[in-house]
């Protein structure tokens, strides 16, 4: 277990917002002290940045936590309104997605579609040099129809002022299926100059300790959906019991279920923005609680 090694939380949208967020911290990420928050992306509409998406951001729920909001854009001047409007509400890291493969994002020139768009990227590049007090990094794919179009940009990401890059060795038309590419993904990071951190497909102690060597980190997302104790198993260097898995997956369905009856209005709300969170309970949880679950949004003990 290296001490250094980073471990990041991934954004997902509709499921790692401020509800989630403050109750994985509260269980499982305050005490290790260094795990790394990831907003959802946040987007601008008409001109404006949505203020749903800021207040994901500024909520107090999120203090004490590190966390980094995450932006989608499709040109410099999206990039600039977007990385203004966090600067003034005190964002001192910004992470750029240049990797979600949603066909309308990536159609209109965003998330993946950016993977495209050398010449804008480029803009963008030189502009990072006007906001000194922002660190930036990016979260990427290895490209839209082929793995080699992140290639063709690493040059351009090596004139970054970067943190890190976050790698999905996917392309977005596989979505989040198909094998990882993984040949595509060292030979990304062989040539990358700044640290790499491996996203995608993990969901055990093993799997983290398997790239603690090659990589700088690792960005997990839909595996803490399921094991929200993972990195605190990492971090303390010992595996729970399947049956404590269970019991720490269902204290995080009982206290995000709470959080979000305190904001929500009425049950068909609540429920359709819990049952997402119960297509990722543990195969080996009772199927009873599961179907509990996905049809109340919460279990009735």
């Amino acid at each position: 277990m290296e001490k250094d090694f980073k471990l990041m939380v991934a954004p997902l949208q509709g499921l790692t917002e401020t509800a989630w967020r403050s109750v994985h911290f509260r269980l499982f990420g305050e005490k290790q002290g260094d795990v790394e928050y990831f907003t959802p992306f946040i987007r601008a509409e008409n001109g404006e940045v949505r203020a749903r998406d800021l207040r994901d951001f500024t909520s107090e729920l999120n203090h004490g936590m590190m966390l980094t909001p995450q932006i989608i854009f499709r040109d410099v001047d999206e990039w600039k309104l977007l990385v203004d409007t966090l600067a003034e509400a005190g964002a001192k890291r910004i992470d750029m997605n240049m990797g979600c493969p949603f066909p309308p994002q990536v159609r209109k020139g965003r998330g993946a579609g950016l993977l495209r768009s050398p010449d804008k990227l480029s803009k963008i590049a030189d502009a990072m040099s006007q906001y000194i007090d922002i660190q930036f990094s990016v979260k990427m794919r290895l490209g839209v129809d082929d793995a080699g179009e992140a290639l063709h940009l690493i040059d351009i990401l090596n004139a970054m002022p970067l943190r890190h890059v976050a790698m999905h060795p996917r392309t977005a038309k596989q979505q989040y299926k198909g094998n990882l590419l993984l040949s595509d993904m060292k030979d990304f990071s062989s040539r990358l100059q700044h640290p790499v951190i491996f996203n995608g497909e993990i969901t055990t102690l093993s799997d983290i300790e398997s790239l603690s060597s090659d990589y700088t980190g690792v960005m997990v997302g839909r595996g803490l959906l399921a094991r929200p104790s993972l990195f605190a198993e990492y971090r303390s260097g010992q595996e729970l019991a399947i049956k404590k898995q269970e019991v720490a997956f269902l204290n995080m369905m009982r206290n995000v279920s709470t959080a979000l009856e305190k904001i929500l209005c009425g049950n068909t709300q609540f429920r359709d923005k819990m049952k997402p969170y119960w297509e990722y309970a543990p195969a080996s949880l009772d199927k009873k609680i599961i179907k509990q679950g996905r049809k109340l949004g919460k279990i009735i003990d």
